[in-house]
């Protein structure tokens, strides 16, 4: 887009011209930026900084007091963990000691020792009285030493193991030591069946007490196959000696399953708005450490959030503003005022002002609600009434603001979801508007905000895990209606920004070129001539403009306006004039010379009438600077001397009261009309008159220094020739001699001698 006229020094705001001079003061700048400064700061700050309260323990609370952000209960939490702690009951695992294999070996032992016939009755009652319970004893402690250091069971279990079987162990009565003797091999066999048959049976259960299985034990034994009384009650007893528990209290397992439900217990969270005191309510303790983890107690108040937003606020400011003044500077584009920075201020403020107010109605039924935010509409009015290249810092910053400011729930300092659809709808926007020709083009715009932005917060909800229909419905219905919202908006604040800053933005210039314009009406019914003369200067000086990166759109339409003062008196203008002869053959030079100059003032007069911007009135006043009318001049010169007069008047009697051009675009705006007029008045010009025409033009006002309240440089002047040169050829093609090889090869000759 080409870049508008306000940053011209002629162009001050519209509210006040007294105050001109602000715009390049540098103390209005540095308030300027301060106050972005602090823009950002108090934009941000609600979110990252949470308010303070004067509050003291076992006092009471004179409002209701918010949490401002989500933040783990690590009191609760701790206390929910131990009550899902103490809710896991004691921990039993079975331990497998294999209490057949244990009546096997005594029953081996018995007949081990009824087989030696070396041994008395006696020893081997003694013997058993001794070996027996000893070898369960043994049995255990086997068993714990075999499996210490295995993954099966923990040492605390077997320890547990330990202890609880030695003290349960059975206490066979004296008198069965005494049958045990007398036992054949083959009746040995034959209970060795039962005993560990009913062993096995009664051991497959979790025992915690032996003594439970070991009641079953008679009944068992008498269902048998056993007919003897003897072998029965002996069978009875091995069972029940060799019957233990094998259900054990586990600590261990009991400590990790109290571990592993603290740590499946779910953490308890203070939400964001979640009433932490309650008016009148009393601070107790619990309370207080609360307010106090949150930060909000004002006797503790932290201050280093606002040193980090205040950074945050600094860094943006000088993003904006060193980004500003590198591209005006490498791109060839005039400083920035401090009319753009005012104005860059007010756009900032509206666009976050309004992400503030969408903020607001955030609830739980609308989560997505900070979709509705037309955080593209900074971006459009920045492209739209500056340039491109501010719209796309802008675009950035908007981008950081509406990630910080939309984040209510704030489980992080940005946003991502808000922080891409802002990026994604603030680039859209520029890219869309920064050539726009007409008023529809910004509808046009927001339709593309809305379908490029509804496009990204689809691709953020089908990448979530659990996509809800309703919420993508919701988030896709509130981002189509901000691009909507955007556009309205755009369209309502545009006339505003134009009309109170003085901006020309290329809408309005595309809209002033319009030839059903009144004035431009009135310059085409009474001064056909002159209109034609506008049309051919408009395209000079676009071309010459844009060669030297001015605004092309503006010399256009400027020039289209710049002589709209000769309708006052038409006929008095050559190209007016037709069959009717020129009036001022029979004026005094002098009056000729006030109408010539007149046209001039007369322009400015009648745009300022119709409300046309300053700057296209600028244009029309100061095309013709001060420069010198010398033909009547001279012609009055020449009549005071055939009159015998001593002159009355001097040479400034003879000039335009000026001003002088204050901006490129004036100056080149009066250069094309001059060399427009001067290559009309010949007949079949060559391409050498035209070239030395139009510096001669150049020079001469330069000699009488009409370039001196303008930056146009010698380089950007020796570019406008050529570039006007390359038009009018282009234009007057038909009527332009072109030399011959001959007179190209002496032009070539004289001009190595020269040399």
């Amino acid at each position: 887009m080409s870049r508008n006229n306000s940053g011209q020094p002629s162009n001050p705001l519209t509210l006040t011209g007294a105050a001109a001079g602000w715009k390049h003061s540098a103390a209005m700048r540095w308030l300027l930026l301060l106050l972005f400064v602090f823009l950002f700061y108090f934009s941000i700050a609600p979110r990252l900084v949470p308010e303070t309260y004067d509050i003291t323990l076992n006092g009471k609370s004179d409002k209701d007091i918010k949490a401002p952000r989500q933040e783990l209960d690590e009191k609760a939490t701790l206390k929910a963990q131990e009550a899902a702690a103490d809710e896991v009951g004691p921990i039993y695992s079975i331990v497998a000691l294999k209490n057949e294999v244990l009546i096997n070996e005594i029953f081996a032992r018995i007949e081990e020792l009824n087989l030696d016939d070396q041994i008395t009755e006696a020893d081997k009652v003694d013997i058993f009285r001794r070996v027996i319970p000893e070898r369960v004893k043994q049995y255990v402690l086997n068993f714990v030493a075999t499996n210490r250091g295995s993954e099966t069971y923990s040492a605390g279990l077997l320890a547990e193991m330990e202890e609880v079987v030695l003290s349960q162990i059975y206490s066979i009565p004296e008198e069965t030591f005494y049958k045990m003797p007398r036992l054949t091999s083959d009746q040995l066999s034959e209970m060795r069946l039962v005993g560990w048959d009913v062993v096995r049976k009664l051991t497959s259960e979790s025992l915690t007490k032996a003594e439970t299985a070991r009641t079953k034990v008679a009944e068992l034994v008498n269902a048998s196959a056993l007919s003897l009384k003897t072998e029965r009650e002996i069978v009875q007893e091995l069972a029940r000696l060799a019957i233990l528990p094998n259900k054990f209290y586990d600590k261990k397992g009991t400590e990790d399953a109290k571990v592993e439900a603290k740590q499946n217990t779910s953490p308890v969270l203070i939400k964001q708005g979640d009433i932490i005191v309650k008016a009148g309510q009393p601070i107790t303790q619990d309370i207080y450490e609360k307010l106090d983890s949150l930060g909000l107690l004002q006797e503790r108040k932290n201050y280093l959030p606002q040193l980090g937003v205040l950074l945050f606020a600094v860094i943006f400011t000088l993003a904006l503003y060193g980004y500003g003044e590198l591209t005006s500077a490498t791109s060839g584009e005039q400083k920035r005022n401090n009319v753009h920075w005012l104005m860059m201020l007010l756009i900032f403020a509206l666009n976050i002002m309004f992400m503030h107010l969408v903020a607001l109605t955030y609830s739980s039924d609308w989560p997505f609600v900070g979709y509705l935010a037309p955080i593209a509409m900074g971006s459009m009015l920045v492209t739209l009434l500056l340039d491109i290249h501010l719209g796309l810092v802008s675009s950035f910053l908007f981008t950081l603001l509406g990630s910080i400011i939309l984040n209510v729930e704030q489980e992080h300092v940005f946003d991502f979801h808000y922080g891409f659809v802002a990026a994604v709808v603030s680039f859209t926007a520029v890219l869309a508007i920064h050539q726009a020709s007409h008023r529809s083009s910004i509808l046009k715009a927001g339709i593309m905000v809305s379908l490029f932005g509804s496009v990204a917060v689809i691709a953020l909800m089908l990448v979530d895990p659990e996509p809800s229909r309703t919420q993508l419905i919701q988030s896709v219905i509130f981002m189509f209606s901000s691009g909507l919202l955007t556009a309205v908006l755009v369209i309502g604040l545009m006339p505003f920004f134009e009309v109170t800053f003085g901006i020309l933005s290329a809408l309005k210039l595309v809209e002033l070129s319009n030839p059903n314009h009144p004035l431009l009406r009135k310059l085409l019914t009474e001064t056909p001539g002159t209109y034609h003369h506008s049309l051919m200067v408009g395209n000079l000086s676009e071309a010459a403009a844009e060669s030297v990166g001015a605004n092309g759109l503006l010399c256009r339409v400027g020039s289209f306006y710049h002589d709209v003062g000769k309708t006052k008196r038409p006929l008095y203008f050559i190209e007016n004039q037709g069959a009717a002869g020129n009036p001022h053959d029979k004026l005094d030079p002098k009056v000729s010379a006030s109408i010539i100059i007149a046209h001039a003032k007369d322009g400015a007069d009648m745009l300022k009438l119709h409300k046309l911007p300053k700057p296209i009135r600028d244009i029309a006043e100061q095309h013709h600077g001060k420069t010198f009318l010398k033909y009547f001049y001279y012609k009055a010169v020449k009549q005071s001397q055939e009159q015998g007069e001593e002159n009355e008047w001097t040479e400034d009697d003879f000039r335009y009261p000026g001003p002088k051009a204050q901006s490129k675009e004036a100056a080149i705006v009066g250069i094309a009309d001059c060399v427009e007029a001067a290559v009309r008045s010949l007949d079949h010009p060559k391409v050498e008159q035209i070239e030395d025409m139009i510096r001669k033009i150049i020079k001469d006002r330069m000699d009488d220094q009409q370039f001196n309240e303008c930056d146009l440089t010698l380089r950007e002047l020796d570019k406008i020739a050529q570039t006007l040169k390359e038009t009018v050829i282009g234009m007057f093609h038909s009527r332009i001699e072109y030399p011959d090889d001959n007179e190209l090869k002496k032009m070539k000759e004289v001009k190595e001698i020269k040399e």
